[in-house]
């Protein structure tokens, strides 16, 4: 028998392709377990003890949410089949609801106005995009621009003349409430200050989540749970699904396509809302004009990268957080990381010579690689013009490795009609 023959007894086909393994909970937290170990030897070498502390971490967590709760809502339209690039524009409405209803009625008040605010805009893109038929991205770029310009408008109608407001930014809003494990946080904070090899970045990690973490912060976690459970365990996540996939075959088994997609783009612009009202609310307890500095596309690059699944999505925005955080925290950590960056290329350059027999590809790796060794050795910090732009290097640099894994809903961005499968 061949080799691509039936091994008897087993049924088993040989020579037939593996079906790649997913990514599941255990496989993300060992890779979370390793990126924390590569992190630590990178500290303990380059002597940048900021890139592990838990005020970088705790930074990051705070810029992590509001492109985690973009990114969701990105999921749920473009599992649905509709794609949202008008996250920003959402996001955007969102900042000012809170800031509106947050300084009148207060922060609760400003959650509900941030997740109304970003449904209006969820509202507009699927009137356009699923009733009326207009070319999805078009439909996302003019939402981002009508954004844009309503905050604005808004922002000059109602904020000019308040204590502490005026055309570009709101009066102060009160806080949320927020979370400390008393004793736990202080704790850790003793062990962290050791600078032991992995135990004190673990230290740093946990002592992150346990202080001063705001309610919504865990309930955008909440929302990433719920949002597995609900497309993933439940019959209407089936169907929501299989209007991403196939809408013809939905349709003829007895699914209203048109009310689900309608349906998870409006949710989408509600979390991409509640994602503009976390960086009102939280991370500046006020409204400004650019408060969203292009989060609602890193949340969709960080979707990309999590191949459309909320676990994934949760690990990129974590990503893009941390890089964020970083850049933030000066120069000289960002400088640190240019040490992993050589070495990850060098590595890459190696594989691509020795295993997959690329040599174009493996010597530019290594040409790149060794360029970025010497920026580093020649160097002690990186400029401030270029620190700025760590978030979106980070983001192109691993959409452009991840390309080969991802795999979007079959039917995602096609314009669907009601009755065109019959």
């Amino acid at each position: 028998m061949s080799a691509a023959g039936l091994e008897v007894g087993t049924q088993t086909v040989v020579g037939a392709p593996r079906k790649r393994r997913r990514f599941g909970a255990r496989e993300w937290a060992i890779a979370a377990l390793g990126a924390l170990v590569v992190v630590s030897i990178l500290r303990v070498v380059t002597g940048a003890g900021d890139i592990v502390s838990s005020g970088a971490l705790a930074a990051a967590i705070g810029l992590a949410v509001p492109i985690g709760l973009a990114g969701l809502g990105g999921l749920w339209s473009e599992r649905a089949g509709v794609v949202n690039i008008g996250l920003e524009g959402m996001m955007i409405l969102g900042t000012w609801g809170a800031g509106y209803f947050g300084y009148h009625y207060g922060p609760w008040a400003g959650v509900l106005g941030a997740i109304v605010m970003g449904m209006v805009g969820g509202l507009i893109h699927a009137i356009a995009t699923v009733t009326f038929g207009v070319d999805q991205i078009v439909s996302g770029v003019a939402l981002n621009i009508i954004g844009l310009g309503v905050a604005k408008y808004l922002a000059a109608r109602f904020f000019t003349g308040l204590p502490g407001g005026g055309p570009t930014q709101s009066p102060p809003i009160d806080p949320l409430p927020s979370f400390t494990i008393p004793g736990v946080s202080s704790g850790l904070g003793t062990i962290e200050k050791k600078d032991w090899f992995f135990v004190s970045d673990l230290a740093a990690v946990l002592r992150a989540v346990c202080t001063n973490m705001s309610v919504l912060t865990i309930i955008a976690l909440l929302l990433f749970a719920g949002t597995w459970w609900a497309l993933w365990r439940t019959p209407f996540g089936l169907r929501l699904r299989s209007c991403g996939e196939s809408p013809v075959a939905a349709e003829s088994l007895g699914v209203n396509v048109i009310r689900y997609k309608f349906l998870a783009v409006v949710v989408s612009g509600g979390l991409a809302g509640l994602g503009g009202g976390f960086l009102a609310l939280v991370a500046a307890n006020i409204y400004r004009d650019g408060q969203t500095g292009g989060r609602g596309y890193i949340g969709l690059a960080a979707m990309i990268f999590g191949n459309w699944r909320p676990g994934g999505l949760l690990g990129g925005a974590a990503l893009f957080g941390y890089t964020d955080a970083v850049q933030l925290r000066g120069g000289g950590t960002v400088h640190a990381f240019l040490l992993l960056f050589a070495v990850i290329l060098v590595a890459v350059g190696v594989w691509q010579i020795v295993r997959n027999r690329r040599l174009v590809q493996g010597i530019l790796a290594l040409v790149v690689g060794a360029l970025v060794a010497w920026w580093y050795f020649a160097t002690d910090a990186v400029p401030a013009e270029l620190t700025g732009t760590t978030p979106y290097v980070t983001t192109l640099l691993v959409l452009a490795f991840a390309s080969q894994r991802l795999r979007m809903p079959a039917a995602d961005g096609q314009i669907y009609r009601k009755g065109e499968g019959h």
